[in-house]
């Protein structure tokens, strides 16, 4: 086969980004997806922050395929049968550099890698890259199907269980500790009943992040996101603790859709589709390095994923990452060739474009968020205040504080404790 400058493996939006400014510059690039079409196997919980998009195409509200812009924030921590509720409403949300939307994989994708196409790189769509093509030691190309394809330089965008980054030494063998699993349902309503039930015109959105209950007090929590005519609903779980108390995951995605604060919200939809997959958990922690002689990783398979409990991001940071993938192989290009020191580059790059600062700035946060007491402590403490606090029944009201130090007591959790586990979440958070 033909050699090419560039090969990039995964049309996601780190991989499409990345062949998309290649090809802008005139690199003769490769765009590789063992999908059927790009976002054929992809699954996420269906939000993107929209502030990378906008440097790499100014205008892509024109086409892009945009379900509802966010303007409604919640989070709800979940008991048995109550749930406790906090809501940012703020229509400011849906425009300027903070906006952010929800978006079907499949549809946005296809829409990115397109314009990727349209900007000069060649797009293959069925085809599983097995490995990577060594010569003299340094990355030259991709083995697919028993085939080699050479090019001087390979951006691997393979997903969270990346083998290219295996292969290539700079991940090693993936542990159930660095990662959740992540599970989604896609619930069909007519637009009209689900623009009245979440208080929304036809262009806002809604996004809600659930802990406690939702998760059956595991390590993790659900997420609810409006779309156009659907909802998407679902749960990320660590994979650890699936895996001590053997729990299925279409098991708690069962028991919380069947909550009562949840029944509600999806009253008279149609499950249309269901997913699932892995979910990176260390963020910056899980990778060594994310480059070295002919390639760079982008998106998932460098680890680029950031949750702090109040807010899930992948794909701004995907897209960040294959923007700086392609500048620094631009300026490596210019210098004249891919070695680990031409790639260099890549770390200030990333940094440039807010990928690993953020990361840093949070590097607390997933250790943090392993402390099982923000699952099932915290969120069963809540509720029983606040049933506390709004059940007037004629025998005294009493003080919150007075509420909230019994019900402490009660859930035998001492003062020192929970000041200790806010303090720890003031720092990650």
């Amino acid at each position: 086969m033909e050699k090419f400058d560039a090969i990039v493996v995964g049309a996601g939006p780190a991989g499409s980004a990345a062949a998309y400014g290649l090809a802008k510059a005139g690199v003769k690039t490769l765009l590789v997806e063992r999908g059927k079409a790009p976002g054929h196997k992809a699954m996420f919980g269906g939000r993107i922050y929209a502030y990378p998009l906008r440097k790499l195409l100014p205008d892509f509200e024109k086409d892009c395929p945009v379900e509802r812009f966010v303007t409604r924030e919640n989070m709800s921590f979940l008991a048995e049968d109550t749930a406790l509720n906090i809501e940012f409403d703020s229509p400011k949300l849906a425009s300027g550099g903070s906006a952010s939307f929800t978006a079907n994989r499949a549809k946005f994708d296809v829409w990115l890698a397109k314009k990727a196409e349209e900007a000069g790189a060649m797009l293959i769509t069925g085809i599983r890259v097995d490995g990577l093509h060594r010569e003299g030691g340094k990355v030259s190309g991709v083995v697919a199907n028993h085939d080699t394809v050479k090019a001087d330089v390979v951006v691997a965008a393979d997903g969270a269980m990346s083998q290219l980054a295996r292969g290539a030494g700079l991940a090693g063998e993936p542990e159930p500790r660095e990662f959740s699993v992540g599970v989604k349902e896609t619930i069909e309503l007519p637009q009209k009943t689900l623009e009245e039930r979440f208080n929304v015109d036809e262009r806002e959105g809604a996004a809600y992040v659930f802990a406690g209950y939702a998760s059956n007090w595991l390590r993790g929590g659900g997420f609810l996101y409006t779309n156009k005519t659907t909802l998407s609903l679902g749960l990320v779980v660590s994979s650890e603790d699936l895996s001590v108390t053997k729990t299925e995951i279409g098991v708690l995605q069962d028991r919380f859709r069947k909550h009562p604060a949840i029944a509600r919200l999806t009253k008279g939809g149609k499950v249309l589709e269901w997913s699932a997959h892995l979910v990176p958990e260390l963020g910056i922690r899980m990778v060594a390095k994310a480059y070295t002689d002919g390639l760079i990783l982008v998106g998932d398979a460098a680890g680029f994923l950031l949750n702090t409990g109040y807010t899930f991001r992948g794909v701004d940071l995907a897209i960040a990452s294959g923007m700086a993938a392609s500048e620094a192989i631009l300026r490596a290009r210019k210098s004249g060739g891919y070695s680990a020191s031409s790639l260099a580059v890549y770390e200030t790059l990333l940094r440039e474009h807010r990928v690993t600062t953020d990361l840093e700035t949070f590097s607390r946060a997933p250790l943090y968020l392993k402390n099982p007491r923000l699952f099932n402590v915290y969120p069963r403490l809540l509720n029983e205040i606040a049933e506390k606090v709004y059940s007037i029944d004629g025998k005294g009201q009493r003080r919150l504080l007075d509420i909230a130090l019994q019900e402490a007591k009660a859930g035998k959790i001492s003062a020192v404790k929970m000041l200790l586990d806010l303090l720890s979440g003031a720092r990650a958070m």
